[in-house]
């Protein structure tokens, strides 16, 4: 994939060079690099942590929607960046400058002095000193892998808010659920309420053990408030009021469940200038790239729309998220009775099976493609695990190619490019017009 990077290219190609990009899960070498920074952690405004396996991006979306909706100034971390980097760090409500990137990369990487640092934990430690040197009201970190030895871990937080675990990454984080919860629930920690959408049974229990441990209040999905989609609203039931809110935006059912997280989580923080005005005017004012997102412009759109076809986009890659966006693209197909298409590549290490079975009640047809680097699949790989989800699969050249396949059926189909947010960047990057702001 082009990384679109403009005057820190230079920076950044450095730091990839000297700091490998292989995930080493430790927190050492990031308190030692935030120490010779002067601990720009302690420094920050009030702080909502988010880790999660799905809808984590999509919680902070409506976070940040809601919290700015109110007028207040909001710092965010998140990661991947789809087209730029800079995408992964927001100031005040600004996505950073490159001339502020590159001089803030650049005094960290002085403060680390050629010692062993990894590639995140390097820019981890950039975004804090951004956040701690401008002023905001508020700071929303999404973790980057797992939890408990994750670089954003050194933050401490207001609230922390667990998004649905699900398996993923297993080489990291273990390899059954309750092990993966753990992980996830490492960002709970003494003096901050925790918020946790509704989960799994087993992922639940461990959710629950990790908040007794460190002595905070949980507030659960499913037990103590919950949210859904009635009469084209969002409904939040808390202990003590039901907010009537605006339908989410992103499309598919599981954003009335991201939605009604991120509503808990702002009234656990009980910032009294987020009012319900706010998060309604917030919610619907939403917007998060490759989250199920229709694409209008690009060349692959204008493709898709001379051949009178819908085309839609999404990052998600395990079997989870294909359960979610599997209900939103049979959604669209149950209203006029089309037919879907899949364009799909993943990564070599994901349950490429298990993302594509939800897919199958749908008859949908795929179309596989690798794409540059990040350790992407081949897309005969992909193919065959699609076929082993009952799906017929076609291994293409390029993702015109597969496109072009895909919209020469009869009747024209719903199209959706899916399995990886590395494939959803190289489709936003093909146009400046879709380069998330």
């Amino acid at each position: 994939m082009t990384d679109h990077l403009r005057v820190h290219d230079a920076a950044l190609a450095r730091l990839q060079a000297l700091h490998p990009k292989l995930i080493d899960l430790s927190l050492d070498r990031m308190r030692r690099l935030c120490a010779a920074l002067g601990n720009p952690q302690d420094r920050l405004p009030p702080v909502i942590h988010v880790a999660g396996t799905n809808g984590k991006g999509s919680t902070v979306a409506y976070l940040r929607a809601m919290a700015e909706a109110a007028g207040l100034k909001v710092h965010v971390f998140t990661s991947p960046h789809l087209v730029r980097f800079a995408e992964r760090i927001r100031l005040a409500g600004t996505l950073i400058s490159d001339d502020q990137l590159a001089e803030v990369l650049a005094r960290v990487e002085e403060a680390n002095a050629g010692l062993p640092i990894t590639f995140f934990e390097i820019t981890t430690a950039a975004a804090l000193v951004a956040f701690a040197e401008v002023p905001a009201d508020l700071c929303i970190v999404e973790v980057g892998l797992g939890g408990v030895l994750d670089a954003t871990n050194v933050v401490t937080p207001a609230v922390s808010v667990i998004a649905p675990v699900d398996i993923d990454h297993r080489e990291f984080l273990g390899d059954t659920l309750a092990q993966i919860a753990g992980e996830k629930a490492g960002i709970t920690k003494p003096g901050a309420p925790a918020v946790s959408a509704r989960q799994r049974e087993e992922a639940e229990d461990v959710i629950v053990r990790a908040a007794a441990r460190a002595g905070v209040e949980l507030t659960l999905m499913g037990q103590d408030f919950d949210a859904w989609g009635e009469r084209g609203r969002l409904l939040v039931q808390m202990p003590d009021r039901l907010l009537d809110l605006p339908a989410p935006p992103l499309p598919g059912e599981h954003q009335f469940a991201n939605a009604g997280l991120a509503v808990a989580a702002l009234l656990t923080l009980a910032d009294t200038r987020i009012d319900e005005a706010a998060m309604a005017a917030g919610i619907a004012a939403t917007v998060w790239p490759a989250r199920f997102q229709r694409l209008s412009a690009g060349p692959l759109a204008e493709l898709a729309r001379a051949a009178g076809a819908d085309l839609w986009l999404d990052g998600g890659h395990n079997p989870h998220a294909g359960a979610a966006v599997a209900r939103a693209l049979g959604d669209l197909a149950a209203r006029d009775g089309r037919p879907v298409a899949l364009v799909s590549g993943l990564l070599g290490n994901k349950d490429a099976t298990g993302f594509f079975r939800p897919f199958a009640p749908l008859k949908a047809e795929v179309y596989t493609v690798t794409f540059e680097g990040h350790a992407a699949a081949p897309a005969a790989q992909t193919a065959a695990a699609a076929e082993l989800a009952g799906l017929r699969a076609h291994a293409c050249d390029s993702l015109q190619d597969a496109l072009t396949k895909a919209l020469a059926r009869t009747p024209t189909p719903h199209v959706l490019i899916c399995g990886s947010l590395y494939l959803a960047g190289e489709v936003l990057a093909m146009s400046e017009e879709t380069w998330p702001q």
